[in-house]
C-alpha cells in the first residue's frame, strides 16, 4: 500500500482509484503497482522512473521525518564525543544536510546549548561552534540514554516506502542476463531455465543434492544477476529507538562520482548531492549463513550498554538475497526456523519486538534460498515445503559436464588439460570404484597436485602419481577397494 500513497502524494492517481485498484489486487491478486499499469492509471515506463527515484533530500527539519528533540540530541551527542565544530564536518559525520544542521545549531544557540567560537582555520566564512556547559550537561544526559553516535536515522514509515519502490521483483532477470551470471559455472540448460522464474518470483527457493555440486556457487552467483541499485539506511528509527542497519560485510557501495567532493578530498567542503546522505546507494545485498545460524540472529540485538540495536540478518538482507546454507545443520531445528519464517515468507511481512515490548511489521522483501544435501521431506513437513514455491534439485554432473569443468579449472590453475589423464581418471576411479561425479572434485584434485608439485620443487603437472595421492585424500574407498 506504501506504493499507493506515494502515488496519491504525487498527484498520479486520487482515492477513489487506489481503493478501486486495491479492490482489484483484493480480488485477482498481482501486485499494486502491475494493477496501476493494467488498468491504465500509469504507463509502465512512469512508474519506473517513479520507483528509481532516489530518496529526496531532507532540506529542513521537518522533511528529515524526526522530531526536533531527537535530531538535537543526536547532533550534541555528535559534538560531546567527536569534539568537531563546523557545520561541513558535523554534515558529514551525522549525514544531514547544512539546512537542517543549521536549523539545529540556531535552535541551540537560542537555548544557550552552544556558542559561536570563531571562523575555521580552514575557511574564514565557515564558523566553529562549541557546547556550553548546559550543551554538555544534555549531551551527557542523551549518552546516558542512548550511546549512538554516527548517520541519525531513517524514520520507519519512509524506510518501508523506499523498500517498496526498490523490491526485489521490481527487477525481471532475464533468461541472457541468467546464462551470463552463471557462464562460470557448468550448469545443464534445464537448471537455468527453471532458475529464471524462481529468482523473479521473490518466492523461497529450495537446493537441494549431493554435496559438492555447486548449490552454493549457484545461489552466489545468482545476485549477479541483479544490476538495478538499492538505498540502505545506516539505521532506522522505530519507536524512538535507533536500529543498526548498514553493513560493509553485507552492504557494497556503487562507487562514488569523481566530482563527491567537488574536487576536494577534506569535509570541510559540502558534496554534491543526488539524494538523502542516511541512505548507501548500494547493490542488491548479499547475505550467506551456514551452520551458525540460530534463533536469536534473526531478532533484534539489543545492547544494553550502548541502548541501541543491530538489525537482524534478514533485515540486512532486505532487497537482495538471503542463503541459509547447509540447511538442516544449524544449531536450530529445522522446523523451528521454519515455524519462525512461515508468516513472512507467506505474507512478505515480519514482526520484530522492541526490548520495550513494542512489536512493529517489517517488510520481508528478499529472495531467500535453502540450501541443503538432505531429502526435503526430511526437513520440513507438507505444510512447510508448500511455503517453499520453488525446489531445485542439483544432480551430479554427467560426464561430459564433469569433462567440463575439469578442463576449466585444469586452464585457471594453469595445469596442462590432457586426454588420458581424464580417461585414466574416469576408468580406474569413477567406474571401477563405482563413484559418483560431483562437481567439487576438478577442484580437489588440481589444488592437491599443486601443493604437491610446490613441495617437490617441479612444475605444476597432473601425472598418475600425483592424481592418485589426491584421489586418496578425496575419497575414502571401502579396505577391499583400496587395495586393488
Amino acid at each position: 500500500m506504501a506504493i499507493g500513497e506515494l502515488l496519491l502524494a504525487k498527484n498520479v492517481i486520487d482515492e477513489a482509484q487506489l481503493k478501486k485498484v486495491v479492490h482489484q489486487q483484493k480480488i485477482a491478486g498481482g501486485r499494486l503497482s502491475d494493477n496501476l499499469v493494467a488498468l491504465g492509471y500509469i504507463s509502465r515506463d512512469d512508474l519506473d522512473a517513479i520507483l528509481q527515484e532516489p530518496p529526496p533530500l531532507a532540506k529542513t527539519v521537518a522533511e528529515t521525518g524526526l522530531e526536533g528533540n531527537f535530531l538535537l540530541n543526536c547532533l550534541l551527542r555528535t559534538m560531546y564525543i567527536s569534539a568537531l565544530q563546523t557545520i561541513p564536518e558535523l554534515s558529514d559525520q551525522i549525514k544531514l544536510t547544512r539546512g537542517v544542521i543549521e536549523q539545529l545549531l540556531t535552535f541551540a544557540k537560542k537555548e544557550a546549548l552552544v556558542e559561536i567560537r570563531g571562523p575555521s582555520e580552514q575557511n574564514v566564512n565557515i564558523m566553529r561552534y562549541a557546547l556550553t556547559s548546559a550543551g554538555r550537561e544534555r549531551a551527557s544526559e542523551a549518552l546516558r540514554r542512548c550511546e549512538y553516535i554516527g548517520p541519525v536515522p531513517i524514520p520507519l514509515e519512509s524506510y518501508q516506502v523506499q523498500v517498496q519502490k526498490q523490491t526485489i521483483t521490481n527487477e525481471v532477470i532475464g533468461i541472457e542476463k541468467l546464462r551470463k551470471a552463471f557462464s562460470h559455472l557448468v550448469l545443464s540448460e534445464d537448471i537455468v531455465r527453471r532458475l529464471g522464474p524462481a529468482a523473479n518470483s521473490g518466492r523461497a527457493i529450495l537446493i537441494y543434492g549431493a554435496a559438492g555440486n555447486g548449490k552454493t556457487s549457484i545461489a552466489e552467483a545468482l545476485i549477479g544477476a541483479f544490476e538495478q541499485p538499492v538505498y540502505v539506511p545506516y539505521c532506522i528509527e522505530a519507536d524512538g529507538q535507533i536500529i543498526k542497519i548498514f553493513d560493509p560485510s553485507v552492504h557494497t557501495p556503487f562507487p562514488a562520482p569523481a566530482d563527491g567532493n567537488n574536487g576536494n578530498g577534506h569535509p570541510i567542503f559540502l558534496p554534491r548531492l543526488d539524494h538523502d546522505p542516511r541512505w548507501v546507494r548500494c547493490k542488491r545485498p548479499y547475505l550467506i549463513t551456514g551452520g551458525e545460524l540460530t534463533l536469536e540472529m534473526l531478532d533484534l540485538a539489543f545492547d544494553p550498554h550502548s541502548k541501541y540495536y543491530e538489525a537482524p540478518l534478514q533485515v540486512k538482507a532486505i532487497g537482495g538475497v538471503f542463503v541459509i546454507d547447509d540447511f538442516g545443520r544449524q544449531r536450530v531445528r529445522p522446523h523451528e526456523l521454519l515455524n519462525r519464517w512461515i508468516y513472512p515468507l507467506e505474507r512478505k511481512l515480519d514482526y520484530l519486538t522492541l526490548h520495550t515490548g513494542k512489536k512493529f511489521a517489517l517488510l520481508f522483501d528478499q529472495l531467500v534460498i535453502f540450501a541443503t544435501n538432505f531429502p526435503p521431506e526430511e526437513l520440513m513437513d507438507p505444510a512447510q515445503l508448500r511455503r517453499v514455491h520453488y525446489k531445485l534439485k542439483i544432480n551430479s554432473p554427467s560426464a561430459e559436464e564433469y569433462r567440463e569443468i575439469f578442463r576449466r579449472i585444469c586452464e585457471s590453475y594453469g595445469l596442462e588439460f590432457s586426454e588420458e589423464i581424464i580417461a585414466h581418471l574416469l576408468n580406474t576411479f569413477y567406474i571401477k570404484h563405482k563413484v559418483p561425479f560431483a562437481g567439487f572434485h576438478p577442484k580437489f584434485i588440481a589444488e592437491h597436485v599443486i601443493a604437491a608439485c610446490n613441495y617437490l620443487g617441479t612444475p605444476p603437472r597432473i601425472t598418475r602419481q600425483l592424481l592418485a595421492d589426491s584421489l586418496e585424500n578425496m575419497v575414502i574407498l571401502p579396505a577391499s577397494s583400496s587395495k586393488e
